[in-house]
């Protein structure tokens, strides 16, 4: 059998595994013939253990793709085609894009089955017969990543032995954290210190447009700045002064002031980028739709509010859409917030957000579609905005990116991305 047949089999053979489960996840099948409630119980508890079982399977793969690709790239070292320290690029990537993933949530997938596979195969087997979820094994991962081989063997035999299977989430945890920590002190403790270096705030977009600021800190720190401002909403209920706002209101506006320095939480600047025609701000019934650079569209409704309720400062920038589509071709540079205009517009079409596809990372770098060095336009339509990775990672052999609608015509800005081994993914400019 070629090599081509086999996969073929093995795709044939996904396939029919895969019609089983769409079978069983169709609502009418969810009801049993025969058994009533005990079938279902024994059906959800099955389905839970191959839930824990195609994760294990999916490390298989990705530690065997791994694998080839290093062939690969080593042949491509020792033909002089390839930089040496780039060995291994690439491959988290390739392994993102398969899975619908972000290139960070590759590189961590790929991390956690290695690891299965060489240091703690015990765990890996819980995993692979279903006993433990994948929730558990990626702990096991991750807290004993201080430890030498040997000694991670070690504790993953301790941790067989303790009956990881059969303990809930947070008992699994607290067992996994004490074998971990009485199998090397010393590391566990330069772990947590080099943690504490590794502090940071990070913004998310939330539903209902609303947002997630979180911050990293050193457990006094944390501690310090919660009562801090506990004890300042404490002070103000005690005195009657909230003008009218919950205790977690006052919480949030708080650490909005003392961060920003604003006398008011809702005086903070705001820019809007407006999509021509304007009357969004004129018609209360339009149905267009504004954008918080960062974070998405929002309801014409919520940016009028947004415009009107805040005392800082206050603009919009005059941008203009594709009439079928709705994405971005072009904008007016008179009003700049940035330098470089270009770059602002580019990071307004893809919403702040990597034009990988599936990568959610902030934009980090403004990448030509076509390379300068292959003659490629700084323009509007040529470039991506894309995070650090995705910018280095298509430089290594074998990956394209090339422009397959430019967004002027009937399509948005649409650009297909090609992987070492053939495959093909798109990403579209969202309106």
């Amino acid at each position: 059998m070629s090599s081509n047949d086999g996969a073929v089999a093995v795709s044939e053979e996904l396939a029919a595994v895969l019609a089983r489960l769409g079978e069983l996840a169709d609502t009418d099948a969810a009801v049993p013939l025969a058994g009533g409630g005990v079938e279902l119980i024994e059906r959800i508890a099955v389905l839970e253990k191959v839930r824990a079982a195609v994760a294990a399977a999916q490390h298989t793969a990705m530690v065997a793709f791994g694998r080839v690709q290093v062939e690969e790239q080593s042949a491509l070292i020792e033909a002089g085609r390839l930089d040496p320290r780039k060995l291994g690029a690439g491959i988290a990537d390739q392994i993102a894009l398969s899975a619908h993933v972000s290139s960070w949530q590759g590189f961590r997938r790929l991390t956690i089955a290695r690891t299965l596979a060489t240091d703690l195969p015990h765990t890996r087997a819980l995993l692979t017969a279903g006993r433990i979820s994948e929730t558990i094994a990626e702990g096991v991962v991750s807290q004993t990543s201080h430890l030498d081989s040997e000694t991670r063997r070690l504790v993953d035999k301790q941790l067989a032995e303790a009956g990881l299977d059969t303990q809930s989430r947070r008992h699994a945890e607290a067992t996994i954290k004490k074998s971990a920590y009485e199998a090397d002190t010393a590391g566990y403790t330069a772990r947590g210190r080099k943690a504490r270096a590794d502090r940071r705030v990070t913004l998310r977009p939330a539903p209902d447009t609303m947002s997630l600021l979180s911050a990293l800190l050193p457990v006094e720190q944390g501690v310090a700045c919660q009562t801090a401002l506990r004890r300042h909403a404490d002070g103000l209920i005690a005195t009657g002064d909230t003008g009218g706002r919950t205790r977690d209101q006052i919480l949030a506006d708080t650490l909005v002031e003392r961060i920003t320095g604003k006398v008011r939480a809702a005086d903070v600047d705001v820019e809007v980028g407006i999509v021509v025609p304007v009357d969004l701000l004129l018609d209360p019934d339009s149905p267009a739709t504004g954008d918080v650079v960062g974070h998405g569209p929002l309801q014409g409704g919520i940016v009028r509010d947004l415009l009107a309720s805040t005392g800082g400062k206050r603009w919009w920038r005059q941008l203009f859409s594709h009439p079928r589509h709705g994405t971005l071709v072009g904008g007016d540079p008179k009003r700049r917030l940035f330098d470089g205009f270009l770059g602002q517009l580019i990071d307004l079409r893809d919403g702040g957000r990597c034009r990988d596809p599936y990568c959610d990372a902030p934009i980090r770098h403004r990448d030509h579609i076509i390379q300068s060095r292959a003659g490629g336009p700084t323009s509007f339509t040529n470039g991506r905005g894309v995070c650090a990775r995705g910018n280095f990672v298509r430089e290594m052999p074998g990956w394209q990116v090339h422009t397959v609608h430019d967004g002027l015509g009937d399509h948005p800005h649409t650009v297909r991305t090609t992987t070492p081994t053939g495959h093909t993914y798109t990403s579209r400019a969202g309106p």
